[in-house]
């Protein structure tokens, strides 16, 4: 049963991404266009804020579905219902907690933005921001559930859940965009659904796996190993707020809600962009953690470090390049006029990020090693030195002033600092390495030129000729990519997952 439950969860969960991922290429241009650039500016700077109070989570999620599994594996239920029982307690204190610094911030609207925001838009914020808050101290108590059913390996239920979720949300807001509704509606629709999805999770864990809440017991000792555990996924999850949040709200302080749309539209381009990587890293490293973890010399990590961060090159350079070339044209289709500035935000983001990216083998060495916290010391303080940049550059220059800090950011903690750790942690030869990337640039760079001097005679005015140019472009840089700058080991590890994917 667990196997044909894992079997059907992957199976489900590429459903998922797949589906969220096609919903918000779809539903996102609509959703602009309804809501119009003022009003989705506000929406993405308060949830932007509200982002930032989900880290008191702590990390903890990851704990209760560690240790559930430890303990049902040892047949403890006593402790498993104890454990229930004191995250509960705990998560509704962070929940209190949540709530009241929520209302810190709903009481000073005013002051944080009345620079760059109306009196009218002031107002918005605060009812959002006020709906948040009660979700947010919900949220907290409640999400143990979706932990422990993870645990108890029912992913069939959860997917589905997540899926019907992802289907729902969108279609009720477009029937309310149709009927006037903007900004605090989707806020009142996402609580809606967060709300049902979190009591579905509850009444799944205590009917159907029947599991019992021990609230008499709260051990400290044990909470003291959970939070150590905790720690660096806890550091890790500020560092990825800050990349995807600080960015609109520096921006709703000094620039107003049209900037944070602008903002908020790269944010969303860059996700999509790091899916693809994803992707290919659910592929590639559990492989790679295999071998990684095994006794081996640092020459041979280092060979392995190179080999996939260049299969990841190749995939990455190709979205990369597309987007340098069609993605100014691709944003006007999709957002609209208004959101032309996306395309340049993005690309002063999306450059440097790439590098982090191509080398994210080297961040599942370290944790094969468990020497992970080594990389998290880095990003703290990059993120620190970024959120340092971000106010004066935004202040003085805008949305690109912050794209700007955010970039610079990255290059010092995700591309530099990580470099230095898998050089002197891991063993990692990032030399070589480096001589591989630049190796294969030629190629990239040569597409960029000649599709940019060839593009200025094409006419690009729908989706179908965009759809056309992108195919032959494709056509073009797939093949000659792969004869002049993949190797033989490289080209049977395609053909190897080209056989897997036809098999399954």
């Amino acid at each position: 049963m667990a196997i044909n439950q894992l079997k059907a969860g992957a199976f489900l969960s590429y459903i998922s991404i797949g589906l969220n991922n096609i919903v918000g290429l779809l539903y996102t241009p609509y959703m602009l266009r309804m809501l119009g650039q003022n009003e989705y500016g506000l929406y993405s700077l308060v949830a932007s804020v509200v982002a930032y109070l989900t880290v008191l989570d702590l990390g903890f999620a990851n704990a209760i579905v560690r240790y559930t599994a430890k303990f049902r594996a040892e047949g403890k239920s006593k402790e498993q219902y104890e454990m229930f029982g004191m995250f509960l307690i705990l998560y509704s204190c962070i929940g209190i907690v949540a709530f009241f610094l929520g209302l810190g911030i709903y009481f000073n609207v005013d002051r944080l933005f009345e620079v760059s925001m109306t009196a009218e838009d002031l107002g918005k914020i605060r009812t959002m921001m006020l709906l948040m808050c009660f979700n947010l101290a919900f949220t907290f108590p409640m999400s143990i559930w979706g932990a422990v059913i993870t645990a108890y390996e029912n992913f069939v239920f959860q997917k589905l859940v997540n899926i019907v979720r992802i289907v729902l949300n969108p279609l009720v807001m477009v029937l309310l965009l149709n009927m006037g509704y903007k900004a605090i509606a989707m806020v009142v629709v996402t609580t809606l659904f967060n709300v049902a999805t979190l009591s579905i999770n509850a009444w799944y864990c205590f009917y159907r796996i029947k599991i019992k809440v021990c609230l008499r017991q709260f051990h400290w000792g044990f909470l003291r190993e959970i939070s150590i555990y905790s720690l660096w996924i806890f550091l890790d999850s500020i560092v990825s707020h800050f990349y995807s949040s600080v960015g609109q709200i520096v921006l709703g302080i000094y620039r107003g809600a049209s900037s944070v749309a602008i903002y908020a539209l790269a944010i969303q381009l860059k996700s999509l962009f790091t899916s693809f990587s994803t992707a290919l890293n659910s592929v590639l490293l559990p492989k790679v953690t295999v071998l990684a973890a095994k006794e081996g010399s640092h020459k041979d990590i280092s060979d392995l470090f190179v080999r996939v961060s260049r299969l990841q090159y190749f995939v990455m350079s190709f979205i990369l390049v597309g987007f340098i070339i069609f993605g100014k044209e691709f944003i006007i289709i999709w957002g609209g006029e208004d959101y032309v500035q996306t395309y340049y935000v993005s690309l002063i983001i999306l450059i440097p990020f790439s590098f982090d990216l191509i080398s994210n083998v080297g961040v599942v060495i370290l944790q094969a090693e468990n020497k992970l916290k080594y990389r998290s010391i880095p990003l703290i303080v990059g993120s620190l030195i970024g959120l340092v940049l971000t106010f004066p550059f935004t202040h003085y220059f805008g949305v690109y002033g912050c794209a700007w800090a955010i970039s610079i950011s990255i290059l010092i903690s995700n591309v530099l600092a990580s470099n230095i750790v898998f050089y002197k942690i891991a063993g990692i030869d990032v030399i070589q390495y480096w001589k591989e990337v630049m190796r294969m640039s030629w190629f990239p760079v040569l597409m960029i030129v000649a599709f940019m001097l060839v593009k200025g005679n094409l006419p690009i005015h729908s989706i179908l000729s965009l759809l056309c140019y992108i195919l032959i472009f494709s056509l073009f840089y797939i093949p000659l990519n792969v004869m002049l700058n993949m190797n033989g080991w490289e080209k049977m590890m395609i053909y190897s997952l080209m056989l897997k994917v036809k098999n399954k």
